[in-house]
Parts: C-alpha cells; structure tokens; sequence
C-alpha cells in the first residue's frame, strides 16, 4: 500500500533502512544481509540513493518521501500494488515524477496498480481500466480511453471537467536521486 499523505505515513524515528526492511522482517524475509542488500536495491528502484538509509524522514521532501513509502511497498514482492491518492500532497512537477516512477515499476515489474484518486487524468496516466465511483457505488467502469473520451456519467464529467490538462513525463524526469 501506498498512502495518500508521505509526511504521516512514515515513522520519523526510524531511519529510512528500517522502514524499508520492516515488512521484511514482518514477513521473515532473508537474514540482515540479504534484508539490507534488498533496502538498497529496492531504494534504487525508487529512485532514491542507498546511501541515504541512514537519514531519518524528516531530511526528505514530500516526493522523497513518497518514494521511501513506494520503496517499503514494494518490499515483499507484491503482485498489486494498491496506491490511495499517492499525489495529491505533492506539488504538480513531483506528481509526475512519482507517476511516471509507478508506471515504470507497473511495466518493468508487472504489477497491477489499484489507484486510487480524485484526479482522473493522473488516473489516466496509469491506468488501462477505470470505474468511477460516487457515493460508494460504481457508477462507471470501461477502458480509460472510454471513460476519459466519451463519460456517461454526469459525475464523471464532473471529474474530468475538474482534471487539469497532463503534463507529460519526460522520461529523464521520472528518477531522480537524492544526495547522500
């Protein structure tokens, strides 16, 4: 699970190696050594340096943050990955980093994404399926295409309607690492 908010879903007294290696060790996934070779390399899919294991969450932006959340996700080898508005707290330019990151992982992964978010042209972005949802009830479901070209449902005109236009991602801009 990827969560909504990346400054309250991380323990800031655990360094980013600890939060990372904590569903593995939950899950008695390898010994130290094979856990802190997996931290690094899953830091690194992230787009994050290894080196910064060390360093606490409260040195780290939002959209780092959000990467460390992703990285500690994708620790125990999910097949699907459930992301619950993952940026909606970060500022435009890092939306699409971290979007372009999840479709990256999708693709070289083969992970299935359930995201969740208000915004459906980031949904757009990562998805190939969509249903709509308002008042808890599907009101809409069909290929994102579909679903973004031509709505049936005047709630989900509504989002779009609300949905600034995307920006697209350079690939150049979807990793980038944090200084050690």
């Amino acid at each position: 699970m990827v969560f909504q908010d990346p400054y309250a879903s991380l323990n800031p007294r655990m360094t980013v190696g600890q939060i990372v290696a904590e569903p593995l060790i939950a899950f008695g996934l390898g010994d130290r050594e094979e856990r802190d070779a997996r931290v690094a390399e899953l830091l690194t899919l992230a787009g994050l340096d290894p080196a910064v294991a060390d360093r606490h969450p409260r040195s780290f932006s939002g959209g780092q943050r959000q990467r460390i959340g992703i990285a500690r996700a994708l620790a125990p080898e999910p097949s699907v990955l459930i992301c619950d508005e993952p940026v909606s707290a970060l500022d435009v330019s890092v939306q699409a980093q971290i979007v372009g990151l999840l479709t990256d992982l999708q693709r070289d992964l083969g992970l299935a994404l359930v995201f969740i978010a208000h915004d459906l042209a980031v949904v757009r972005q990562v998805s190939h399926r969509i249903a709509v949802m308002h008042q808890g009830r599907i009101v809409e479901s069909g290929s994102a295409d579909d679903i973004c070209e031509n709505p049936q449902d005047p709630y989900t005109r509504a989002l779009l309607a609300a949905a600034p236009e995307p920006v697209p991602v350079k690939p150049a801009l979807r990793k980038t690492e944090v200084l050690a």
